[in-house]
């Protein structure tokens, strides 16, 4: 089964940013110059002012093979050059470039004037071309992409040795997902934050602007299948961030809920001293809750059982970035087949037209960062060592995922596997520091601190573990302990050493389970040193009948316990030789998937709380 359909014109061209949308914008995606600068001197040598050797497809990574170029080494750093002429219909307006992510740091320059530099491999980043290219003139874009093989840095499953190996990928350098110019007024509209309220039956958004002029004025709008349900305008000159309450009258109340993933339309428009619309936008949004009773994570004021699924998000032919647009979509819905509502988004930040997807058809989701690449060898106790730029890039990336309706819980921290000592060190102080953050920009939704190992904020809103025991009845026994308030909790080292702060009676659930190892045409081989070996979680199972029982023991071990909020279970698809997923790595069918949703899909214990 290939995900990839035939393309005609620009791969990828859909609007990148679909909650926040322009009418005037153009994709820059389709053939770049490229060029490998293996030892980082191509500034000295003055690539930056020449034609380029090679030629890529963007958005693709040159690791990929849809990128053209498929050079799976090491890459230092690498050189994209590209010439576009800015629409002299967009004259009066300024153009914007936008990235919407460049592993890992990227400087760009047009016209050879340097426009803007960013660090993470994960969230966007953007340069007004106002004085450096104008509507109407020509735009020679050069970007500088490294991506150093050495030293701490947000990774997510790309593998630092040369070769895959485990739950480590093919990784990726420079840019991976689109490339865009968009038109912009001088004085606009910034992107909104919208937030629902559902016990006052309303949104509140906070709308910033580019500056504040006298008279002005923000207008928002928001719309049904009926059409219009309310409207708002305030001043737009007093604050930074205007903010508007827009009260949804009681017979166009709908919920966004998995059974009914119903979005509002929402208009934007910027009004100036004459009444004349300067910018305009189109966004949406879900008019849902999350809230935490004692151990209930409830939606909606529902005990709703989050039978999420692990998902990479990767693909054999282009790695993290999709193939298509259809390939986005197609993975929500082969996971809602199998009985899955919603996923852990994992080590990744996904690109948004897959939350777009997610919120039209009511997929839960957890936002996570792929915060892999903190750990340092040689130092003891003290193997984390995330920087500051961690803190940095997980912000940006809940800020551009704020409004999504679909997401229900950040987790900046994954399986940062350190011992606890009496010494207070470089992971306490970011995992901390990342918690506050993610709290002090979004108080309506929870906030784990770190998923499975090294819990090091005592008061995170959600407690969790994971654990891939494959036999049912000994998971059983080690999940039991939740009852009586001694969940199951990772340790470390020889001795089972703890490695997280005691569990306080928050919300609980096994956000990693399973994993059941199979591929029936793979020789049985654990030692993972290339691509052609074949991988997963503990013994595999003897046969296809095997895993079926397996999955249900598993399964059902948490379905039954009336203080499990969720699970996640590892994982969607296999990746590469991890070999442990529901459906093939080229999404083709590996089981009966009719058995694996009927084993999640009967009533869990927790769901009669209701």
């Amino acid at each position: 089964m290939s995900s990839t359909p035939v393309q005609s014109g620009p791969p990828r061209a859909e609007h990148p940013r679909p909650q926040f949308v322009r009418p005037d914008w153009l994709t820059l995606n389709g053939e770049w110059q490229f060029e490998l600068d293996r030892s980082d001197s191509g500034l000295e040598r003055g690539v930056r002012d020449r034609d380029l050797l090679q030629r890529i497809v963007v958005p693709f990574a040159p690791e990929s093979q849809l990128s053209g170029i498929e050079n799976v080494d090491f890459l230092e750093a690498v050189w994209y050059r590209t010439t576009v002429t800015v629409p002299a219909s967009w004259s009066g307006r300024e153009a914007v470039l936008h990235f919407q992510a460049v592993d890992h740091d990227a400087t760009v320059w047009v016209n050879g004037v340097e426009v803007v530099r960013h660090r993470g491999g994960f969230t966007p980043f953007s340069a007004s071309l106002a004085g450096v290219a104008e509507p109407g003139d020509e735009a020679v874009i050069v970007v500088r992409a490294r991506d150093t093989r050495y030293g701490v840095q947000a990774r997510g499953k790309q593998s630092q040795p040369y070769f895959n190996a485990d739950c480590h990928y093919t990784r990726t350098t420079g840019i991976w997902q689109t490339v865009w110019l968009e038109a912009v007024p001088t004085v606009h509209l910034l992107r909104p934050r919208i937030t629902p309220d559902v016990a006052g039956s309303s949104f509140h958004l906070s709308v910033p602007i580019s500056a504040n002029k006298p008279g002005w004025k923000v207008r928002a709008v928001v719309t049904d299948d009926a059409g219009e349900v309310v409207s708002a305008e305030v001043r737009a000159d007093l604050d930074l961030a205007p903010r508007l309450v827009l009260a949804v009258p009681a017979d166009r109340v709908r919920l966004w809920d998995t059974t009914d993933p119903h979005l509002y339309g929402v208009r934007l428009e910027l009004i100036d001293a004459s009444g004349n619309i300067v910018d305009s936008a189109d966004s949406y949004a879900g008019l849902r809750s999350v809230s935490i009773n004692g151990q209930a994570v409830l939606i909606n004021g529902k005990h709703v059982f989050q039978r999420l699924v692990l998902d990479q998000g990767y693909w054999p032919e282009s790695l993290m970035t999709a193939p298509s647009e259809e390939a986005l979509v197609a993975d929500i819905e082969l996971s809602l087949a199998a009985g899955f509502n919603g996923a852990r988004l994992h080590q990744k930040v996904f690109e948004e037209r897959f939350l777009y997807h997610a919120d039209r058809l009511g997929y839960l989701v957890w936002g996570e960062f792929g915060d892999w690449g903190a750990s340092v060898a040689g130092t003891g106790d003290d193997n984390q060592q995330p920087t500051a730029s961690f803190v940095t890039q997980w912000l940006e990336a809940v800020e551009r995922d704020y409004s999504h309706p679909s997401i229900i819980g950040w987790c900046p921290l994954n399986e940062t596997h350190q011992l606890l000592h009496d010494r207070i060190t470089q992971l306490d102080d970011v995992t901390r520091a990342m918690f506050l953050a993610t709290k002090a920009a979004d108080t309506s939704r929870p906030v784990l601190d770190a998923s499975g190992y090294s819990h090091r904020v005592p008061e995170t809103d959600i407690w969790d573990s994971h654990n891939y025991e494959q036999d049912p009845v000994e998971f059983g026994k080690q999940m039991a302990g939740l009852v009586d308030g001694t969940p199951y909790g990772n340790t470390g080292g020889a001795d089972d050493r703890p490695i997280s702060l005691a569990y306080a009676g928050q919300p609980y659930f096994c956000s990693e389970f399973g994993g059941i190892w199979w591929n029936p045409e793979a020789a049985e081989s654990s030692s993972g040193n290339d691509n052609t070996e074949s991988w997963g979680y503990g013994q595999r199972v003897a046969d296809e009948e095997d895993f079926y029982e397996r999955f249900t023991g598993l399964v059902d071990v948490l379905l039954d316990n009336p203080l499990m909020f969720g699970y996640c279970y590892t994982q969607l698809t296999d990746v590469f030789q991890e070999e442990n997923g529901i459906y093939r790595f080229d999404r083709s069918v590996k089981l009966d998937v009719e058995r694996i949703r009927a084993a999640q899909i009967r009533p869990a214990a927790f769901e009669a709380g209701e």
